[in-house]
């Protein structure tokens, strides 16, 4: 599979404003391509292809106004064409909005350069249109024998460089583990997990808060334009990547413990996206960053064998008992623990974690959660395929189906994998196991207490 590697470089004085000039045409390149893919279809109804903006670069370079389109290499320009022509595509499949411009200092400066654009020997690279290659800080070494097929450079905010290389590598796939877990994400703790392990928040942005907030207002009574105002801009910029560089640091670190350790991990469907508009929560959520946690442990799981199930959102994992199964007929906000029949006193926090796969990894406890839970196949020990349950599945049904083999033992794996279909039963819970009735702490009935 293809893999990217990055690094940073310090790049000379030359090459700086040369790549600062790369940037700019790259941006005026996309900028006008979609004026002009706009004007058309609004005036005359008529779509612009990538073929055609590419001739329209051609016409521009021959341009005496845009001569200057000509001084960095083909390659970024092109690409730029192509990054457009990936954004309509996304924008007709209903992925996203319609293409917006792109404007210096608030867009990601970067500019990729293909095969026939850079050479890479010796373990330096050059790039087109340069004299001398990249002062590239080699903190890890490329996949032996490795070919760069791609190079990407960028600029942060923080006034940083860094060079993504892209080489075709294997990577060995991680023996089968023999554990599963389930992970609730929180607040208060970032992670609870099914085996009752809770993974400390580390709030990174309020450890900055005070610094950031006086940076800020330095930089709000700078005059626009002037130098100071840069500077000021420059040490906010700075503080916002000191944030974000340890965020991505601590989830990399975990995402990574997690896919070595279990074979199967289960996460939580959660719209994030409606979650900020609460604005008494929303900075606290942006924080957790728990969508980059989730790509994180796709990516990784994809990468070394292991299997991540997403539960549907609308699954109800605080009302649902780990131990048997009991689904209770309301949960409000303000019960924090409930009286389960069995004996059982259930915590909203931590069953979700849990009954994502039961409160232990055994054969007895999976079993149960896949006969109550979304119906997922499973054997005596773990499992192995990602499954989602969607719309039609949600409420008491599941769109999944609890299989074993015939002699009733797992595979000689000592894992399987979960498959989808139809389940035979469709009794819902409550039929099959009854209701009960929440209580808070206290154990007085939630419907007395309201």
């Amino acid at each position: 599979m293809k893999r990217a590697y990055k690094y940073r470089f310090y790049p000379t004085a030359v090459q700086a404003e040369q790549l600062a000039r790369t940037f700019g045409c790259t941006r005026y390149v996309y900028n006008r391509a979609l004026a002009e893919r706009t004007r058309a279809w609004s005036q005359e109804q008529r779509r612009v292809t990538y073929a055609d903006t590419s001739k329209m670069l051609t016409d521009w370079k021959r341009d005496t106004e845009t001569a200057w389109l000509s001084e960095p290499s083909k390659g970024p320009l092109q690409e730029s064409l192509r990054q457009l022509q990936g954004a309509f595509d996304r924008f007709w499949r209903k992925q996203t909005g319609y293409p917006q411009f792109k404007k210096k200092g608030r867009s990601k400066e970067s500019a990729t350069y293909f095969s026939n654009c850079f050479t890479y020997r010796g373990g330096q690279i050059r790039l087109a249109k340069q004299t001398e290659p990249l002062d590239v800080r080699w903190s890890r070494p490329l996949p032996e024998g490795a070919v760069p097929s791609q190079v990407t450079v960028s600029r942060n905010a923080r006034g940083q460089y860094h060079v993504s290389i892209l080489v075709e590598d294997t990577i060995p796939e991680l023996e089968p583990a023999d554990r599963v877990v389930g992970l609730d994400a929180g607040i208060t703790s970032l992670y609870t997990l099914s085996t009752g392990e809770k993974i400390t928040n580390p709030r990174h942005e309020r450890r900055d808060r005070a610094r950031l907030a006086k940076a800020q207002r330095v930089l709000a009574r700078k005059e626009k334009g002037s130098r100071n105002r840069a500077k000021a801009r420059l040490k906010v910029a700075k503080i916002f990547g000191r944030i974000a560089d340890r965020r991505r640091d601590h989830l990399h670190k975990l995402s990574t413990r997690l896919v070595r350790e279990n074979q199967v991990i289960a996460i939580e469907d959660l719209s994030v996206r409606n979650m900020v508009k609460n604005r008494s929560l929303s900075r606290a959520i942006s924080d957790a960053g728990w969508s980059e946690f989730r790509s994180m442990l796709e990516n990784q799981a994809d990468w070394y064998g292991r299997r991540v199930v997403v539960i549907d959102r609308f699954y109800p994992s605080s009302k649902t008992c780990s131990v048997c199964g009991v689904l209770a007929s309301t949960m409000p906000l303000t019960v924090r623990e409930w009286a389960c029949r069995c004996g059982t006193r259930p915590r909203p926090g931590c069953e979700r974690g849990e009954e994502h796969f039961g409160r232990r990894t055994d054969g007895d406890s999976l079993r149960r959660w896949c006969e109550t839970a979304p119906r997922l196949g499973c054997g005596e020990a773990t499992v192995g395929e990602t499954g989602t349950s969607g719309r039609e599945s949600r409420g008491d049904s599941r769109s999944f189906t609890a299989e074993r083999t015939s002699s009733g033992t797992t595979p000689a794996t000592g894992w399987c994998s979960w498959r989808s279909g139809s389940s035979p039963e469709r009794t819902s819970r409550t039929e099959r196991y009854g209701s009960a009735r929440p209580v808070a702490s206290n154990g007085v009935p939630v419907r007395a207490l309201r």
